[in-house]
Order: C-alpha cells, then structure tokens, then sequence
C-alpha cells in the first residue's frame, strides 16, 4: 500500500518541527507571518542546538483487521536532520515494514538539501489570509495555502500560525499528490503544543483511502521531545532514554 511514502511524505510537508517565542504588534500578510515563522524555526535551530523525542505510530486497517505499533528515539541535529532508533514494535508484519521505511525517507527529507523542496513558504505555496481564530485558548493566523506544484510531498489546506509567538500550532490538509494509483486521497493533520519557550509536535493523525484495502489510519504520538542544548533545555528533564530493541 505504499504506506511508508505516505507517512514520510506527510511529515516531509510539516518540515517546522518547532518553534522559539517572540511577539509583534500589528497585523501582518500571509507572506510574512510565514517568513517570521521560518525566521524563529533557524532561531531555534541555533539556541536549541537540535532536539530529543519518542515517537509512538499506530498504523490501523479495520477492512482487514491489521494492525500496528511502533515505538521509535528520535534526535534531531541541529541542521534539522533526523536520525531514528526503533525502539519496539509489534503486530502486522508488513506495516511494521511500511513503518519503518517511513523513518528512513524522513530522514532523508530532513536534510538540509532536501528541507527547501518541502518546507511551507512562499516559494513551494501561495498564501492567503483567512483570518484569525482561536486554538486551544490562543490567538492563531489561519492561512490556506495552496502548493505551486503537485507533488506528493507538498499539500493543499490550512495552516495556523501562533500569533503571540509565530510559531506552527497545527497543519490541516490533502496531500497535493497521491504516492500511487492505488490511492485515491491521503488526508492529515498535525497538532503542535508549546512546552516551556518551544513549540513541539503532539499528535499527527492520517487517513488514506486505499484502492482494495479501504481506508488505512497511521497515528503518531510525539512525546518527551525537548532541545538539546543545556541553556535551552533549563525547564525540561533531559535524563538519557533507557531503551533496547525488542522484537515482537
């Protein structure tokens, strides 16, 4: 099912991991609370020094009763790359697969020559001001953004943008293209959290409607992710992860 292109593809398009504070005092364009939320995402990437984190995924077919679960350590440099460890995992064989390809591919769109063709700004998106609404008791910029070119690792929907801290509190959309012919759409959404002067991934949920094998859910849980550098990390508990490889 191409599940692994999916996932990575989905993650490849919320290439703002997270995000330090910072205030304005007007209304600002589309185009530049964009490109006041990359300008704070390389801010972070120099003060932060990188960032930690576990990842749960659970990978869901009712048609078929398939299911599941993996459990992976995630670093991230401070050039934005990524690098996973598996953990644990358990259940369907070939979703496990699927999964774990997902991290590889991540990986790879994470690095710096790659992150340009993926991220959201004015160059891969045209952005349009919708208005402002409020999120989990924030003021946030809703913006739909519309991709330039149809690719499977850009998206069409809408974005909100902190509007205190510019900083992305959450993704919802389509993917601008399908991996395959088999699927017909792949439709997501991912939540960002503030914890202490960071913003960090939460919760990221997906549905792909499958040719065959009918609709395919992949959830991923973010969890303990904190920055890496000692004076940005003063309000986190960074003790070192625990963890081996468990074969289920």
């Amino acid at each position: 099912m191409k599940v692994h292109i999916i996932t990575a593809a989905l993650l490849a398009c919320m290439s703002v991991p997270l995000t330090g504070q910072a205030t304005t005092a007007h209304s600002p364009s589309a185009d530049e609370v964009v490109a006041r939320m990359l300008a704070h995402e390389m801010q972070r990437e120099t003060t932060g020094h990188g960032y930690t984190g576990i990842r749960h995924y659970d990978l869901e077919n009712p048609q078929f009763a398939k299911y599941s679960h993996l459990v992976a350590n995630v670093t991230c440099d401070p050039d934005g790359t990524m690098h996973f460890q598996i953990v644990s995992k358990e259940g369907w064989g070939s979703g496990n697969s699927s999964l774990r390809q997902a991290l590889e591919m991540e990986s790879e769109f994470s690095r710096p020559m790659t992150r340009p063709m993926t991220q959201i700004d004015k160059e891969n998106y045209e952005l349009h001001m919708t208005g402002t609404a409020l999120l989990n008791g924030r003021t946030a910029y809703v913006i739909d953004v519309v991709p330039k070119r149809q690719e499977v690792y850009l998206f069409q929907g809408k974005i909100w943008v902190d509007a205190e801290d510019y900083a992305l509190a959450r993704i919802d959309g389509q993917l601008a293209k399908t991996p395959s012919i088999w699927i017909r759409t792949v439709r997501f959404t991912l939540e960002f959290r503030k914890s202490g002067e960071y913003w960090f991934p939460s919760l990221s949920t997906s549905t792909s409607d499958v040719r065959v094998f009918g609709p395919t859910s992949v959830n991923i849980q973010f969890l303990g992710y904190s920055p890496q550098s000692a004076s940005a990390a003063k309000h986190f508990d960074l003790s070192p992860l625990e963890a081996s490889y468990v074969q289920h």
